[in-house]
């Protein structure tokens, strides 16, 4: 790692930053809150019972168990 330990360097925040960015777009647990169906989407959407009342979380925010 570039700069003091610990820290990241100003290019290495930036490339963080874009990659979460990138997750936050591409990766979106969405949880409907009619049916409890559960699924991931590169969006928020409506569920297929046409409930539009969805709970969206970023995956990133989830542990890789």
């Amino acid at each position: 790692m570039v700069g003091s330990p610990g820290y990241l360097s100003r290019e290495e925040l930036m490339e963080w930053q874009r990659r979460i960015e990138e997750a936050n777009r591409n990766n979106i647990f969405c949880y409907c809150r009619a049916c409890h169906r559960e699924w991931v989407a590169s969006r928020p959407e409506a569920c297929l019972c046409g409930n539009r009342s969805i709970e969206h979380i970023t995956c990133w925010q989830f542990p890789d168990d």
